[in-house]
């Protein structure tokens, strides 16, 4: 029952809660499995990190997204985290979760791209192979793409209000100024290289978004063929609820004298119907999709 409840608390979140969760979920099994199995992290989980050589990339051409997921690290997971949940909250407010997950996906693989890039190409970092991981080029890419596209928004930082793209300059900045300094060997150099990448990407899609150009239109549709070739074959799952021949003998009650009544419910499950064809599913709010999903076990 439990387990049963957790699952559905899953599907019913939110796209940021549900990415912390799965973030999470591999820090834990990278951490205790290595634990347990005596392996170090990066050597269980080393199929799914982003290496830094050619050769090695093109075995492991998917690790230009998971490298995005995993975190070996507390305080690195923490502060990813922190930020995804305190900045994304702004992204849901204005845009879809479709579109959240495209930066979110767009900008590790921007910022993976970029670090590959820099430590092939840039002498002062090609000293030795090496693999970076961690969400914060996804991250930051969420950060700067909030922070261009509504720049006066305002976050309170203990006693005072800053502006979002205070903060985004800020961050960016950082990560220059530290870059310099990095010792190849031991320094983050690649991790703010990634850092940039994602802000880059960021940057230009609020800038472009702004102007009427979706530059991330192709992701989505990519993500909606990839995801149709794992749902069952038929037109909607919300058939059961609307159309089910169980459902539409348990909408109706009989009286007395015979006659049959509606469901009541059945007025607010047309309406949340009616909703999802105009909008899609996902304009749908939480307390709906809980309504809709315990309709439909009736």
């Amino acid at each position: 029952m439990a387990t049963n409840n957790l699952t559905y608390q899953f599907k019913t979140a939110n796209i940021i809660i549900k990415l912390i969760v799965i973030n999470a979920a591999l820090f834990l099994f990278a951490t205790l499995g290595g634990w347990g199995l005596q392996m170090r992290p990066d050597d269980l989980m080393g199929w799914f990190v982003l290496p830094t050589e050619f050769n090695a990339l093109i075995l492991q051409i998917w690790g230009v997204v998971t490298y995005s997921f995993l975190h070996f690290g507390f305080w690195h997971i923490f502060w990813n985290m922190l930020l995804l949940y305190w900045f994304g909250q702004f992204v849901l407010n204005l845009f879809t979760e479709k579109r959240f997950l495209t930066i979110y996906l767009l900008g590790a693989v921007c910022g993976g791209i970029l670090f590959v890039l820099a430590y092939n190409f840039l002498p002062v970092l090609n000293a030795r192979p090496g693999y970076i991981i961690g969400a914060s080029a996804a991250v930051l890419a969420i950060v700067i793409f909030i922070a261009t596209y509504t720049p006066n928004a305002e976050v309170r930082v203990i006693f005072f209000n800053v502006k979002l793209w205070q903060i985004g300059v800020f961050m960016v900045l950082m990560d220059l100024i530290q870059l310099p300094n990095q010792s190849p060997e031991t320094g983050n150099a690649g991790g703010m290289i990634a850092h940039i990448g994602g802000a880059l990407f960021g940057f230009i899609y609020a800038t472009q978004l702004k102007k009427g150009n979706d530059i991330g239109a192709w992701f989505e549709k990519l993500m909606d063929g990839f995801a149709n070739l794992f749902k069952p074959k038929k037109k909607s799952p919300l058939k059961t609820v609307h159309k089910s021949k169980t459902y539409a003998a348990s909408s109706k009650r009989t009286t007395s004298s015979g006659s049959k009544i509606k469901n009541p419910n059945q007025g607010k499950i047309d309406a949340i119907l009616d909703k999802i064809s105009k909008s899609g599913y996902e304009s749908l709010t939480k307390e709906e999709k809980d309504f809709l999903f315990k309709a439909g076990k009736e």
